[in-house]
């Protein structure tokens, strides 16, 4: 079992067991919100995450997520949810482009 920690939405922690899904996936398995405009299709950054921890623990980096890395438009410490994919825990905030209105975060 595999822990996303949520470290801004009072240090939320889903648990996982299956390692085929993307960070995106899960959240949504869990019910949580989570800011995402293009379907999933890493056609956007509006569902990037920001990595504190377990950064190893990662797929690599897709073709999308390399395009907006060159394109500045994500951190070394940004990936993108509908990319991503984790095989171990990692501990991850939203940023503030990602909140919802709707959602209370504790930054």
């Amino acid at each position: 079992m595999v822990k996303i920690v949520i470290e801004n939405l009072d240090r939320k922690e889903l648990v996982i067991n299956n390692y085929s899904k993307t960070v995106l996936n899960h959240l949504q398995d869990h019910f949580l919100d989570w800011m995402h405009a293009c379907g999933a299709k890493g056609r956007c950054t509006t569902c990037k995450m920001i990595v504190v921890s377990g950064v190893e623990n990662l797929s690599e980096l897709t073709a999308a997520e390399i395009k907006y890395k060159s394109r500045g438009e994500l951190r070394e410490n940004e990936r993108l949810t509908c990319q991503t994919k984790t095989s171990g825990d990692i501990v991850i905030r939203v940023p503030n482009s990602g909140k919802l209105p709707h959602m209370k975060y504790s930054d």
